[in-house]
C-alpha cells in the first residue's frame, strides 16, 4: 500500500491501532436514519439496504425501523429533474481548488468522490487531519422521509415546493466529516464553500435540501447570490421557523442549524409583533453569534424591535432553556418584553 500523500501514512496507522468505539447514531429528528429493522414477533435484527418486507428469520411483517439518524453533520441534497453525469476527476479537483482552497482528491469511483480540504485542518487529541469532503454519485430520488411537519416549515421555497416534489427524480448526496473539530466561524465559511462548489459541479440541479435544518432553496438562489463571509452559512444553512400556537394569539419562532456549529439556536415566544420583523431579528442575531462566537451569556440584554426596526433603546432579556418545538435541544430564549408570551 503506498500512501499519497506520505505525511497521511501515520495518521491512518495511528487510527488504526488506537481504534476506539465510536457511536453512530443520533437522536435527532433529521439525517439518514439507520439502516436497521426489528422484528415485532421474533426479536431478529435486519440490517440491509432495501428496507424488508418480511423477517428472514419468522416471516413476520410486523417490523419497525431504528428510529435513530447517522451521525454525520453537514449534509446536503442536490435535486436534479433529470440524471445528473459523474463529473470527471480533474474537473471536480478543479471546482473544488476554486471554492475551498488547497484540495486533494483520495478518493474517485463509481460510488463516490471524496476531498481533502487541505487548508481545513481538524485537531483532535491524538493528531490532526484535514476535513473530508464527500460527494456520492447521482441515486434515484423516492421523497420519503417528509412528514407534513417538514414540509410546512420549508418557507424559503415555497412557490416550488410541491413541483419539486413532483418532478425531481434523482438526487446528489454532499457531506462533510471530521468538519465538526473546526471552529464554528472556519466550518460555517468552508461549509458555504462547498455549498458554492456544488452550485458549480451540478448546473442542471434544481434545489439543495440541508437536512441539518430542513431548507429547501431553489438552486438558482444559491447560484445568484452576493452575499459574502459566514452570512452565507445563515442564509442557506440556517432554517427560521414559524408556528402559531392554537387556541390563542401566541406565535412562536426558532431557528434550526445553528447547532450544528455547536452554537445556540434561538427562540422567540411572542404576540402582537409583526412576525417578519421577528424573522428579520432572528437573522441579524445569529450571524451577530456566528461572527463572535457566541459571546451572548444567560440573563444578558440585546437590541430589540420597534416598528420593523432594530432599536438600541429596547432590550430584550436573553436566558438559555429547552426548546419548546422539536427538534430537542438547548435554545437562547428572547424574552420580548411586553410582546413576550408564556410563564418565565
Amino acid at each position: 500500500v503506498q500512501f499519497i500523500p506520505e505525511r497521511f501514512e501515520k495518521t491512518y496507522f495511528n487510527w488504526m491501532e488506537n481504534v476506539k468505539d465510536w457511536c453512530i447514531s443520533r437522536q435527532l429528528w433529521w439525517g439518514h436514519r439507520i439502516p436497521v429493522w426489528y422484528c415485532g414477533d421474533c426479536g431478529e435484527v435486519i440490517c440491509q439496504k432495501d428496507e424488508p418486507q418480511a423477517c428472514p428469520k419468522c416471516g413476520s411483517a410486523r417490523l419497525s425501523r431504528d428510529e435513530d439518524v447517522l451521525d454525520t453533520w453537514f449534509s446536503s441534497g442536490l435535486w436534479p429533474f433529470e440524471t445528473l453525469g459523474w463529473p470527471d476527476k480533474e474537473k471536480m479537483a478543479t471546482v473544488m481548488e476554486k471554492h475551498i482552497g488547497l484540495a486533494e482528491c483520495f478518493c474517485y469511483d463509481k460510488k463516490m468522490a471524496g476531498f481533502a480540504a487541505l487548508d481545513h485542518i481538524a485537531e483532535f487529541q491524538d493528531g490532526k487531519c484535514p476535513v473530508q469532503l464527500m460527494v456520492m454519485k447521482c441515486d434515484k430520488f423516492k421523497g420519503k422521509g417528509f412528514d407534513a411537519f417538514l414540509l410546512s416549515q420549508m418557507w424559503d421555497c415555497q412557490e416550488d415546493r410541491e413541483r419539486i416534489f413532483r418532478e425531481c427524480r434523482y438526487q446528489v448526496v454532499a457531506t462533510d466529516m471530521l468538519a465538526a473539530a473546526l471552529p464554528a466561524l472556519e466550518r460555517a465559511n468552508l461549509d458555504a464553500d462547498f455549498l458554492d462548489a456544488l452550485a458549480e459541479l451540478y448546473p442542471t440541479c434544481e434545489a439543495f435540501y440541508f437536512q441539518n435544518c430542513g431548507k429547501l432553496l431553489l438552486a438558482e438562489d444559491v447560484r445568484s447570490h452576493q452575499i459574502n463571509g459566514p452570512d452565507r452559512f445563515i442564509r442557506f444553512g440556517v432554517n427560521v421557523r414559524f408556528f402559531t400556537i392554537q387556541g390563542t394569539e401566541d406565535m412562536l419562532i426558532d431557528t434550526v442549524g445553528m447547532s450544528t456549529l455547536f452554537l445556540p439556536d434561538l427562540q422567540y415566544h411572542f404576540h402582537d409583533m409583526d412576525p417578519n420583523w421577528v424573522v428579520n431579528h432572528a437573522y441579524n442575531v445569529a450571524s451577530y453569534i456566528l461572527a463572535n462566537d457566541n459571546p451572548i451569556q444567560d440573563g444578558e440584554t440585546i437590541d430589540g424591535v420597534a416598528d420593523g426596526q432594530i432599536r438600541r433603546e429596547i432590550q430584550w432579556k436573553c436566558q438559555y432553556e429547552d426548546a419548546l418545538i422539536q427538534p430537542p435541544r438547548a435554545v437562547l430564549d428572547i424574552y420580548m418584553g411586553p410582546f413576550a408570551s408564556g410563564r418565565r
